[in-house]
């Protein structure tokens, strides 16, 4: 676990926070310790897998003052518990958390594929819109699966949370979430309640 911490917040935080400062904006970086912001619990299968957590709590009064001034927040999704045990939390979980603490109208999850594929052996098959009924259908079918499980699921528990929109989209393709937030079709696939 001190290892993980090093990394994601000590290097890949920083990092990220570096790159955005160099395009002109001013992000400042945190982890979920930082002023309490997550509180962790283990996973059931903590045991098994380390110190793998989930979000018990989410407090954002650390991060209104940073975006009411144009800041952008970079959380490394790494929080303690009660007892001040450090744990890894799935950064789609975090982000879907904090999309919810803070109101947003919109998450949007960058991933390295389309998005949603009807059938995942086709990259032709993306499905540009779909709802949480949908979406739980296409898990059901088998036609959702692996490591695209937890991001609809954090979707999904965004906006049963009052997030309006979550989209799913390819971040290896370029501006690609300027193409999501500026056009009319977006560029992956946008759940909504």
């Amino acid at each position: 676990m001190e290892i993980v911490s090093m990394v994601l917040v000590g290097k890949v935080n920083k990092d990220l926070v570096s790159l955005i400062n160099k395009a002109g904006a001013t992000a400042v970086g945190l982890s979920g310790m930082d002023g309490r912001l997550l509180m962790a619990k283990p996973t059931p299968n903590s045991a098994q897998l380390g110190f793998v957590g989930e979000v018990a709590r989410i407090d954002p009064t650390i991060l209104q003052p940073l975006v009411n001034n144009g800041h952008i927040p970079v959380i490394a999704s790494v929080a303690a518990d009660e007892l001040g045990q450090s744990y890894n939390i799935n950064a789609d979980t975090v982000a879907g958390e904090v999309a919810a603490a803070l109101g947003a109208e919109k998450l949007i999850l960058l991933t390295d594929v389309a998005g949603i594929l009807e059938n995942k052996d086709d990259p032709g098959s993306l499905v540009r819109e779909i709802d949480i009924k949908g979406v739980k259908k296409l898990i059901e079918e088998k036609k959702v699966g692996g490591g695209m499980i937890p991001k609809v699921n954090c979707c999904v528990a965004s906006l049963s949370q009052g997030v309006r929109t979550a989209s799913i989209i390819d971040g290896r393709v370029q501006h690609s979430l300027l193409h999501e937030i500026m056009s009319e079709e977006g560029i992956g696939t946008m759940i909504t309640g």
